[in-house]
């Protein structure tokens, strides 16, 4: 891939967002950056969401582990995320009849409101804090990974620093976002998305070309190949084991979209609950199919290289972006950096808007100011944060050390147990908390669950968890809820 075409490619493509950004945000006000007027049509919404569901760690991670070997297990991951990607079905469908009801029936633009309403003043600030933590992190990771894969392959050639390319990319992200917000979010993550899923498909039709095989040959390869196994029922300790990733697939869904302003705050901007509850109906639909998109592409990928002699890079997320740069033609490489490129983005960008509505709304309470005051404190949150995600990039970059990103993007993941603890325990009790001590269980939860889980297989057995640890994190906030509560007083 010819490192001047790809910047070119990549300059036109953000000249692309900047034009729909300026076309979105003409008279938009900061209910417009906030909420798009709730005037956003269902099907625009659904289709943005996969987008920002799908990061660019996930558009190089999910084909690549399809190969990757299971630690302390026979065989190959496979397709044992699709049992993760069943259990979202359900977690989207408690979403579509159970919270989004909610938040629409309270009228809220920050979803974090519920908590004070529910149980006061330090509930509501501590949910709130650890959405802020837990994207800010998790955003920036995901933006780093993807920012290495576009450095490689651009700005490297330019003699660019890693600093200076990422200033850029998030100076491009705040220049068609920050007036606009959700509302040019919609409409951005959408192209986007068609990008994504293009870029997908792309490479499994020339993969199929190339191996000379029709579409019916292809599939029944990919059957009955090593990788595209689903449904693991044979040990419970194995990571890949059904219940484990069918369970966890419905909570991470519940939490880390449901209880996520990034993911609802769009779901927020259509007309009613009846257009919200379609636009997820067809969001699960369309993701489902993506999700298997991706585990397909990943079979393909390690079958090609096995039939053209190509060494499996030691790092599975390698293998996509070394045959689509290297291997596969201009074409699938124009289209692989503009699908990660989109896939980056609309994460990014989405995470930029969310952490500023959720600021300003939860920690700034600018909706009882003035528009002007409003629109001044929502461009200097826009602006805070777009540096937030730069510093944290750059300590990243400078710490150079998969095992310390991996770990922090694990501790970021941690930080969604106390607001699923909150939310079931304001949900299914009516008990009121001592509500200047929930900050401390909510810190204290996610250190129990570490401990138990760096001692689980010492202590049970063999047992090692993996994403079932969100539950266990929930349920030590939802126990320690329960410790401070008291019976609900009854009224006449």
């Amino acid at each position: 891939m010819n490192a001047t075409i790809a910047l070119i490619i990549l300059i036109a493509y953000f000249a692309m967002l900047i034009a729909v950004s300026y076309y979105t945000s003409r008279g938009a006000d900061t209910n417009t950056f906030f909420t798009a007027n709730r005037q956003s049509p269902w099907y625009l919404v659904a289709f943005a969401m996969i987008g920002t569901s799908l990061s660019g760690v996930t558009f190089i991670s999910v084909p690549g582990a399809v190969g990757a070997l299971q630690k302390g297990f026979e065989g190959v991951k496979a397709f044992n995320y699709f049992q993760v990607v069943l259990g979202y079905i359900v977690g989207y469908y408690v979403i579509g009849t159970v919270l989004m009801p909610l938040y629409y029936r309270m009228n809220l633009i920050s979803i974090y409101g519920y908590l004070e309403k529910r149980f006061g003043f330090w509930s509501y600030k501590t949910g709130a804090g650890f959405f802020l933590l837990a994207r800010t992190v998790g955003s920036a990771v995901r933006l780093y990974v993807a920012a290495q894969v576009l450095q490689l392959a651009i700005f490297n050639a330019f003699g660019i620093p890693f600093e200076v390319s990422v200033a850029i990319t998030i100076l491009l992200i705040w220049l068609y976002t920050f007036k606009g917000g959700v509302k040019t979010i919609i409409v951005t993550d959408t192209l986007q998305t068609t990008f994504l899923v293009t870029a997908v498909i792309l490479t499994i039709i020339l993969i199929t070309n190339e191996l000379n095989l029709s579409f019916g040959e292809m599939v029944s390869t990919v059957q009955s190949s090593p990788y595209s196994k689903i449904f693991f029922f044979e040990n419970i300790n194995d990571p890949r084991h059904f219940v484990k990733q069918f369970i966890s697939g419905a909570f991470i869904a519940i939490v880390m979209t449901g209880l996520d302003q990034d993911l609802m705050q769009k779901n927020l901007t259509c007309k009613n609950i009846g257009e919200a509850q379609k636009n997820m109906f067809w969001f699960t639909i369309t993701l489902t199919i993506v999700n298997f998109l991706f585990l397909s592409l990943g079979a393909l990928l390690y079958i090609y290289a096995t039939q053209k002699g190509i060494s499996v890079p030691a790092k599975t997320d390698d293998l996509y972006p070394m045959l689509a740069l290297n291997h596969f033609g201009p074409v699938v490489g124009i289209t692989f950096l503009l699908g990660i490129t989109a896939a980056t983005y609309a994460s990014s960008d989405s995470a930029l808007t969310a952490l500023t509505t959720s600021f300003c709304i939860d920690f700034m309470n600018v909706e009882n100011r003035p528009e002007t005051e409003r629109a001044r404190i929502k461009h200097y949150v826009h602006i805070g944060f777009s540096v937030l995600f730069w510093i944290v990039i750059v300590i990243f970059n400078q710490l150079n050390s998969q095992d310390v990103i991996t770990a922090v993007f694990d501790l970021a993941g941690y930080t969604y147990g106390p607001l699923l603890g909150l939310y079931a325990f304001g949900l299914f009790s009516k008990r009121p908390v001592r509500d200047n001590l929930v900050p401390f269980i909510c810190i204290l939860s996610p250190i129990l669950t570490i401990i138990v889980n760096n001692n689980s297989a010492d202590w049970l057995g063999g047992y090692k968890f993996g994403f079932e640890r969100l539950l266990l994190n929930g349920l030590f906030t939802y126990l320690g809820l329960w410790a401070l509560s008291r019976k609900a007083s009854v009224t006449a």
